[in-house]
């Protein structure tokens, strides 16, 4: 009877503590020389280890070379099924490869494929050059690129990773790449999760071992060399949510069996994305377009404007911490009309335990225009007092 006591006390406590916030512990020690969990829709770190520190980044280059690809797609500047010419130069890459033949033309379709399955060098090349016309050309779209997204700590030599003084990145910057890549181009994003490519009839299958290994992994990119260790960009979606956990310079287990190794870098970065999805919860605050405060007009032809988001705002917060959210709202005091819609009349800000969280600006969800006479008369005596 005791016993069933004691269990019931614990279940009761375990359920209060939830309703206040389960206690965060700390990430797994991995053996990583440097490491970043994102959330994918607020962009928030839950974990890191030397997150800006200059690192090789070995083949998760090509997550950039796609990028590159697949922004030229999206403008229609080329298609899937545009053939590009394979050069002796991309013929010649050493490393992982496709297997092109020179002098052949290959579709971009193929190439991405042969990209991101084996992470292809010579599809690296072909597509740089399809694309750019010269390697340079493509790589300074490449560094254009990281600039634009914020990449503060990378800077590309070539498309395909091989190493190279001058070229680096950061396990930050390869998550807001990821972060990047799933939130722009979805139509594109099947192929980091294709298993198995064939090719001049040779047979190879993807490095991204997590694809096997957790169901619920559907990308990106894994990268190996001397200098750069092990590394592995990889994205999971659990109901709702979705993390990306990026691990760099992971050493070698295993001197002769490289399966194992890639196994073992797996593993790792699965056990990230597991402790994000077990302590970290994202939610929708406010939707786009929603009233969330109203606006006393001065001298316009409305007393009023409602104020909202342009777009929904979202939070990650521990666990159980929800309910401990503290949300501020701002807003202009008697903005003048015309109000514009789209104009900023304020901010809302979400913190907690006085850290904030989010923030976004509150604008005016319809044009106010000028008022007529009545309006301006009105609001000139009540400026008086």
């Amino acid at each position: 009877m005791k016993r069933w006591f004691v269990l019931l006390w614990v279940l009761l406590l375990g359920t209060h503590a939830f309703a206040l916030g389960v206690p965060v512990p700390p990430p797994p020690a991995i053996a990583a020389a440097a490491y970043v969990l994102m959330d994918a829709q607020t962009g928030r770190i839950l974990a890191e280890k030397s997150p800006n520190q200059h690192r090789a980044p070995a083949s998760t280059t090509k997550l950039m070379t796609a990028y590159v690809v697949f922004q030229d797609l999206a403008a229609g500047r080329i298609s899937l099924q545009t053939r590009c010419r394979v050069s002796r130069k991309a013929w010649r890459q050493i490393g992982s490869r496709m297997f092109l033949n020179p002098g052949k033309r290959v579709s971009v379709n193929n190439l991405l494929q042969g990209l991101l399955v084996p992470s292809g060098n010579d599809a690296a090349m072909a597509l740089a050059q399809c694309v750019a016309g010269t390697e340079v050309g493509f790589v300074s779209m490449m560094n254009s690129d990281a600039k634009a997204l914020g990449m503060t700590n990378t800077h590309y030599r070539n498309p395909t990773g091989l190493p190279q003084a001058g070229h680096y990145t950061s396990a930050r910057d390869l998550a807001v790449l990821a972060r990047a890549i799933i939130r722009r181009f979805p139509r594109y994003y099947h192929y980091f999760s294709e298993k198995n490519f064939t090719w001049n009839g040779i047979h190879q299958t993807n490095w991204n071992k997590l694809l096997w290994l957790d169901p619920t992994v559907d990308g990106l990119k894994t990268g190996y060399t001397q200098n750069a260790g092990y590394c592995l960009v990889a994205s999971a979606k659990r109901g709702d949510q979705r993390r990306i956990a990026v691990v760099m310079g992971v050493a070698k287990v295993s001197r002769t069996r490289l399966m194992e190794n890639y196994r073992h870098l797996a593993q790792v970065n699965d056990s990230l994305l597991d402790y994000g999805f077990r302590f970290y919860r994202t939610h929708l605050l406010y939707r786009a377009e929603a009233p969330l405060a109203h606006a006393r007009v001065w001298k316009g032809a409305g007393k009023f404007v409602a104020a909202g988001l342009v777009k929904p705002l979202y939070v990650t917060v521990a666990v159980g911490r929800f309910r401990g959210l503290s949300i501020k709202s701002n807003i202009e005091s008697r903005p003048p009309a015309p109000i514009r819609q789209g104009q900023p009349l304020g901010k809302v800000t979400v913190s907690y335990g006085g850290k904030t969280l989010a923030a976004a600006s509150l604008v005016a969800l319809k044009a106010v225009p000028r008022g007529g006479l009545w309006p301006w008369l009105r609001d000139t005596v009540l400026g008086w007092f």
